[in-house]
């Protein structure tokens, strides 16, 4: 082929790839015009245009749509400013005048500024509609510019944010209402603490006033019924009858004192291991007299190896004893109570008192652990207030634990409660409590030991001195009031000092704290004698520095086994101080 003929083809090619690019441009400047077209006519979005004065020269059909407004209504006699909400727009200025360090007035300006520096700006604004409506927006504005970089106009594109914002002002809704519960939640704990600080406070207070008479009437009942020369027959009738009443009350003011402190949240424990066979022993022993005068037999059976639970030991022979009382008060004559324990699945062990009383039916079954619920007794000879039951499942849950109860009418009834166990505890032999043995016989020679009491309540004073007549070997020495107290400790130097706590001008408490911390009485063991007996009391006395805190009313045995420590512990302290003062 020629030359020319070469020359021809590659002139057909190229025209030819001319035809196609200029078709392709073609298809592609419809593709934007469509697309320009689609923008200006989209009713989901407002599009406008101005020149660069703001003067609006595009509202397309979404800003028709979304404000109201026909576009021969605003083309080429308003601004965007002039249909949005001026106090925004105000708002706008001071806050870009800030922002830039320059005076920014409102208006058209303010709407455009970050954009006419080529700085991307999208805000919320709210549009004026035609008909007096308000319309949120989510406003994206662009500078136009033309071939030489001259800004020639503004385009504002804008949504409707109309149902974010009624999202918004629903959650503020929701948030202020979640605010106003919260604050009436806080008032009402407030009040709520506050009723419970009143309520220990009349507890407490409660528990003072009905203790100090029962301590007169308990202390001398016991007091004449050992005294010399013993009572009459008769006289021991009527004085069993006032301890059997003052000891039935007491223990009703004590459950129902454990009752509110436990619903009120107060109740505090100290769940440490401990052998379930020593406190069962211990309970046994408390609980034998009550069987024999009762004429029922007790048998505890002893597992195949020791038992140990993570506990409260006062609370669970508290719960032990209440269960054994039961199944011995509510028992046929000449019956028996059975007590077991048994491992259980999930790491828990079970103990079970099986009595042959009369059994319960299943409603009354279902109505245990109701408080003030004796479940028909009410009008039998047994004494009962329906708390104890209440109280030991609250104490059970408190300690992680569970109770229960199973029956069958006529054969007897079965109370039983699980807590969870622990591994043996080892205690070393040196750690073991030492067995004191004292000799109170003044004949032999023995020296007198000196004890103060403390005491504002003369009947409580008259009783302490009746139970320390029969101690020969101890010179009482009394106080009416603290500063008294305090004065005959520093001359008379006693061994022993009976404190309550409740006292004229200072406390028993403040009394303490004045003797333990002057070296000539600090080692003056003092043991506080209180008609005040709630928990806390007792923590906070024994805190304080109590040797022993005894609560009122008082318990002969308890108190004589307790003045024997204290003197014992005053004599090895004596001791010590002699020791001291001459090496």
């Amino acid at each position: 082929m020629s030359n020319t003929g070469n020359h021809a083809t590659a002139l057909a090619v190229a025209d030819a790839t001319v035809q196609t690019n200029e078709a392709q441009r073609q298809v592609d400047l419809l593709k934007t015009g469509a697309l320009q077209t689609a923008i200006l006519n989209s009713a989901n979005f407002s599009s406008i245009a101005t020149d660069d004065k703001g003067v609006i020269q595009i509202f397309n059909v979404g800003a028709e749509r979304m404000l109201g407004y026909a576009a021969a209504d605003v083309l080429n006699r308003i601004t965007p400013a002039d249909i949005s909400d001026p106090h925004e727009i105000v708002l706008r200025a001071k806050a870009l005048s800030a922002e830039f360090a320059t005076a920014i007035a409102p208006g058209f300006e303010a709407l455009v500024f970050k954009a006419s520096r080529g700085i991307e700006d999208i805000y919320e604004l709210t549009y004026l509609c035609k008909n007096g409506s308000r319309l949120p927006a989510v406003v994206s504005v662009s500078a136009l510019q033309d071939a030489e970089k001259a800004i020639i106009g503004y385009l504002l594109m804008g949504t409707d944010n109309t149902a974010r914002k009624q999202v918004e002002a629903e959650q503020e809704r929701l948030d202020q209402a979640l605010r106003e519960t919260n604050l009436e939640l806080q008032g009402a704990k407030i009040a709520a603490e506050r009723a419970n600080l009143a309520k220990s406070d009349f507890l407490s207070s409660m528990s003072h006033e009905l203790r100090s008479p029962l301590n007169a009437i308990l202390g001398f009942a016991q007091l004449m019924d050992s005294g010399s020369p013993l009572p009459t027959a008769g006289q021991k009738d009527s004085i069993d009858q006032i301890l059997q009443a003052g000891w039935y009350l007491l223990e009703l003011i004590n459950e129902i004192l454990d009752l509110s402190l436990i619903e009120s949240g107060q109740v505090s424990l100290s769940r440490e291991p401990m052998s379930l066979d020593e406190v069962l022993g211990d309970c046994q022993a408390m609980v034998e007299p009550q069987a024999r005068k009762s004429g029922i037999r007790l048998s505890f059976v002893q597992p195949e190896s020791p038992l140990f639970v993570k506990a409260d030991r006062t609370r669970v022979k508290q719960i032990i004893v209440n269960l054994l009382s039961n199944a011995i008060k509510y028992n046929r004559v000449g019956g028996s109570v059975e007590v077991s324990c048994s491992t259980c699945p999930g790491d828990r062990v079970r103990v079970s008192f099986q009595d042959t009383g009369e059994g319960l039916a299943a409603d009354k079954i279902a109505q245990l652990f109701q408080a003030f619920n004796r479940l028909g007794q009410e009008a039998g000879i047994e004494e009962g207030n329906g708390i104890g039951l209440v109280v030991c499942k609250r104490l059970i849950e408190l300690m992680g634990g569970s109770i229960g109860a199973e029956s069958t009418v006529g054969v007897g009834s079965v109370f039983w409660f699980e807590l969870n166990t622990t591994g043996a505890i080892e205690v070393s032999p040196e750690l073991s409590p030492p067995v004191l043995v004292f000799s109170a016989d003044a004949a032999n020679g023995a020296q007198l030991r000196t004890v103060l009491c403390v005491e504002d309540n003369p009947a409580n004073l008259m009783l302490v001195t009746r139970l320390l007549a029969r101690r020969p070997d101890i010179r009482l020495l009394t106080a009416k009031d603290g500063r008294r107290g305090i004065e005959l400790a520093h001359t008379a130097m006693p061994e022993v000092i009976l404190m309550d706590i409740n006292l004229p001008g200072i406390s028993g408490l403040t009394a303490l704290k004045i003797l333990a911390g002057d070296p000539a009485t600090a080692h003056i063991p003092v043991v506080a004698l209180s008609a005040n007996a709630m928990p806390h009391d007792i923590e906070k006395g024994l805190e304080a520095g109590f040797f022993r805190y005894l609560t009122k009313p008082i318990k002969v045995d308890e108190f004589m086994d307790t003045l024997d420590l204290a003197l014992e512990s005053a004599r090895t302290r004596s001791a010590g101080v002699d020791h001291g003062s001459t090496s």
